[in-house]
């Protein structure tokens, strides 16, 4: 079995996890201060958010030197001494990779705007008049460039101008930094908005829309197979590293064009479920029920493997925290747990986000101006005359990345003990009652019950390999499925709701090993959950 399959990934955001020198910036000595604590979770890979040189309009998915660590975070010598410390600790470490944009403060693009004769003017995509796409933070996706008297594509902020992959030493220039870190030890690669690569030759007029116009020029584009059998044949094949794409707006029989038989990338990102409170993407909500949850997990359980492997996530830097949206704070413990439970035991990689453990929720900011994020600051002037003030904060506050981003909660001392300056993002005020040291001092706490889940998948076969059994599909409120190998099985049942109801009849009892509640009725408690073991 591959090492990434055993494994549970462990993301962190640099900026945000621990400061070491005072500045209010996390960085690469302060992760290196948390290793130990890392470990004692039993998570076995680290995967580092953007850390490259980058003006930090996008907080480093904007890159300047691919070859460089930004001096927020520290020098190459403290990512070398990271990654050292990382691997005698038997864990491996991943990187993140941007590589369907750069920094328009990259050299190469600073070269392209100069002059439509420069040998890098190609390595970005041009028009001479914009055509109606549209990009993620909203907006139009073109930008000028007087220098040339052209438009430079941007799917992103207009600081991030998109490569253009159609050219061949763009590709071999990619390909030489990749081998750079990989030469170096590092063991793979977080492909960001990797199915966005390939666009339409002529880049044609998109189909109207409310939202992404052109997106079917731009998402899984004609050569998009190609580019990624390219790095994976000419690169990737050479390394025992793994690759997990993040892949916008793909269905489960997309997914398996990618990563059937690992013939391109390893695993893929999707987003599915994250729409389980909201319509097509999160600026448009609509209430959360669980069924729409455990309905598209569940369908990306049964339609990509065997062939396939999944990713399987409640939260990331891009994601507002999952017990806000999924679970609940008049029962924070039962609903965090229920949550970990419910995708941590399905079949596919575990990927658990920074201060997921410990059950970070959203922050309360009310003021637009406690919010750094690009994105929000983007789509609130996008949407504010159509929505109104009051009406876009209400989105930011339930909806901005900036409520994943938020310092790590270590203890309930000063800023939560991530940093003794001024925090470059404001500390969500629960840390008074929500962090690590409370949590390791408590018994029982959601820090203890992540740690268990772990144990028992890293220990249990069945859990990493069996196949996965969905019962009662239409029940809108139980989830319950089973993990079943080499006669070993997991019966897994579970509340997600905040009120009490009916346990289905569990089939293959044998032990109750595991639960977030002290007393088993005939009734689940609000966010219940039970794990069940029949022995082989």
């Amino acid at each position: 079995m591959k090492w990434y399959k055993k494994e549970t990934v462990y993301q962190i955001y640099p900026r945000s996890f621990q400061d070491s020198n005072g500045d209010g910036i996390g960085d690469l000595q302060g992760i290196i201060s948390r290793l130990d604590y890392l470990k004692s979770l039993g998570v076995g890979i680290i995967w580092l958010s953007p850390i490259y040189q980058s003006p930090m309009d996008d907080n480093g998915y904007d890159i300047s030197d691919y070859q460089k660590i930004h001096p927020d975070y520290g020098t190459m010598k403290d990512f070398n001494e990271l990654l050292k410390k990382v691997h005698e600790k038997g864990l491996k470490l991943v990187m993140d990779l941007v590589i369907n944009h750069t920094s328009d403060e990259h050299p190469w693009f600073l070269e392209a705007k100069a002059s439509k004769k420069s040998p890098k003017h190609d390595y970005y995509i041009w028009k001479d008049q914009p055509n109606n796409w549209t990009g993620f933070f909203g907006g139009k996706a073109w930008e000028y460039n007087p220098e040339t008297k052209e438009y430079y594509l941007h799917l992103f902020s207009k600081k991030q101008p998109d490569l253009n992959w159609e050219n061949p030493t763009l590709r071999e220039e990619i390909k030489k930094m990749l081998r750079f870190w990989l030469d170096k030890g590092v063991d793979g690669f977080r492909c960001d908005v990797i199915n966005l690569l390939s666009k339409t030759p002529g880049l044609p007029k998109g189909k109207p829309s409310i939202a992404l116009c052109g997106h079917e020029h731009y998402i899984n584009g004609p050569r998009i197979h190609e580019y990624l059998q390219e790095l994976k044949r000419d690169v990737f094949n050479h390394y025992d590293c793994f690759t997990v794409g993040e892949c916008v707006f793909l269905n489960p029989k997309q997914a398996l064009t990618y990563i059937e038989n690992e013939k391109e990338l390893n695993m893929v990102f999707q987003f599915q479920h994250m729409a389980a409170d909201n319509f097509f993407i999160k600026w448009f909500p609509i209430k959360y029920r669980p069924i729409r949850l455990k309905k598209a997990l569940s369908r990306w359980q049964n339609e990509v493997n065997p062939t396939g492997w999944n990713t399987l996530y409640l939260e990331n830097h891009d994601q507002p925290r999952s017990v806000s949206r999924f679970g609940s704070m008049k029962y924070h413990y039962e609903s965090a747990t229920a949550l970990a439970t419910l995708f941590l035991f399905q079949r596919g990689t575990p990927f658990i986000y920074e201060g997921q453990e410990i059950g970070m929720t959203n922050a309360p900011f009310t003021n637009l101006e406690d919010y750094q994020d690009v994105e929000t600051h983007s789509i609130y002037h996008q949407f504010v005359k159509i929505f109104g003030h009051k009406g876009m904060m209400k989105k930011i506050m339930k909806m901005s990345r900036d409520h994943a981003r938020t310092p790590m909660q270590w203890n309930s001392e000063e800023n939560a003990g991530f940093t003794n300056g001024k925090p470059w993002l404001k500390v969500n005020p629960n840390y008074q009652t929500i962090n690590v040291k409370q949590d390791e001092t408590n018994e029982k706490s959601i820090q203890s019950f992540y740690k268990a889940i772990l144990l028992l998948r890293k220990n249990h076969k069945a859990l990493i390999m069996g196949d996965y059994q969905e019962y009662d599909e239409k029940n809108p409120h139980i989830f319950f499925y089973t993990r079943s190998h080499e006669g070993e099985t997991f019966t897994i049942v579970g509340n997600l709701t905040s009120k009490p109801r009916k346990c289905p009849k569990v089939p293959l009892i044998e032990n109750l090993i595991l639960s977030n509640v002290k007393e088993h009725k005939q009734v689940l408690d609000p966010y219940e959950i039970r794990v069940y073991h029949k022995e082989k």
